[in-house]
């Protein structure tokens, strides 16, 4: 019988890269039995992996205390042999289930004592140190209970005991992104590629503001969803605005057929907390198409991209746009770039690797 294996989410989109492309279709690759419960419009079966959706939640509230009884409902009926969560508000569940017998793994993406320092909707910053302190206290306690506990950086894993513990990094699966055709698009100008969620700390803003000092000279196309109105109304009215083609979320391979044709990738976050020892997936995504990237000037960015990124003061369109210019004018330093950026990624920062370790967990779990 091949061992049953139940992801639940709360937050994440049904196919999100890291749960759904990596984790879940790598498992039912190898044998597994693959259910996923997260929010969804039905449920239904894709390459391989059984998806039951939740109830779409109004709000955090609904999300964080309604629909926590509904997951756990829908997870006990799985009766499954591992169970791998990935937010940190299922932590009680989590622990639930491993006091009911069952084999857990916590998926930790990001450092969320310091993310929620970043949220300024919980209030003053002493509201939010509060929250920090006691939400790093609950994942001390779940941390003793699961049986093992993946991050996605290095630096998220010295949080967690070592014995428990397993880097499994969000590096892009080489073969999908390979195997992908370009978009049929006839370019008129060299492009500028940002892929992601389009927020204010994730420097959107200032990405525009600097198409400004780059002229006529390139298109800045943006896939991905706007996450603020307002926000979109300020970018609208820049000047930049003129040289952005905005395409709306797209899918997965959408995005990948875009990169493949694009000439640079960009990302450009602010210095908080949480960023500063990040390693966004996007990063890696432009590598593998081999496009030089412009990233945030942060010290532990330097020391991984350097040789394949410029790097930007988030807060300066001028340096941003510079930074664009520069690399429009040199096209022999973006090749090698390029080159550079698409050579580390085959020899180590590629998810056919990362998959090993995560395999090696459900086999020491089985």
């Amino acid at each position: 019988m091949p061992v049953k294996v139940c992801i639940l989410t709360t937050v994440h989109q049904p196919f999100d890269t890291r749960i759904f492309h990596k984790e879940a279709k790598t498992l039912v690759r190898s044998g597994y039995k693959v259910t996923l419960i997260v929010s969804h419009s039905k449920n239904e079966i894709v390459d391989g992996v059984k998806i039951i959706c939740l109830s779409r939640a109004k709000n955090r509230f609904m999300r964080i205390f309604v629909r926590t009884g509904q997951i756990l409902f829908l997870a006990l009926g799985q009766r499954a042999d591992i169970y791998h969560f990935h937010d940190p508000e299922l932590i009680f569940i989590g622990i639930l289930l491993k006091f009911l017998g069952k084999k857990v793994i916590y998926d930790v993406h990001e450092d969320v004592p310091k993310q929620i320092m970043d949220k300024s909707w919980l209030g003053n910053n002493q509201i939010r140190k509060l929250v920090s302190f006691v939400m790093n206290i609950v994942e001390q306690i779940g941390a003793r209970s699961f049986d093992k506990i993946l991050v996605a950086t290095p630096e998220v894993a010295k949080r967690f005991p070592k014995n428990k513990v397993v880097i499994l990094r969000n590096f892009p699966v080489l073969k999908l992104i390979d195997n992908t055709i370009p978009v049929n698009y006839k370019k008129n100008k060299p492009i500028v590629i940002y892929a992601g969620g389009l927020k204010r700390v994730r420097g959107i803003k200032e990405i525009i503001q600097a198409m400004k000092y780059v002229d006529n000279k390139a298109e800045l196309w943006l896939l991905g969803k706007w996450y603020d109105k307002k926000l979109k109304r300020e970018c609208e009215n820049l000047a930049g605005w003129k040289q952005v083609k905005d395409f709306g979320f797209v899918s997965l391979n959408k995005v990948y057929q875009y990169m493949k044709i694009a000439n640079i990738g960009i990302s450009i976050l602010f210095p908080l907390e949480n960023h500063l020892t990040s390693l966004p997936v996007k990063h890696y995504e432009y590598m593998t198409c081999s496009l030089p990237i412009i990233i945030s000037n942060f010290s532990y960015w330097k020391d991984i991209f350097e040789g394949c990124a410029l790097f930007a003061d988030p807060f300066s369109p001028k340096d941003i746009g510079q930074k664009i210019l520069f690399l429009l004018e040199n096209t022999n330093v973006m090749k090698k770039m390029g080159k550079s950026g698409r050579k580390l990624i085959i020899e180590k920062y590629n998810w056919e690797e990362e998959a090993k370790r995560l395999l090696e967990v459900y086999e020491h779990l089985s």
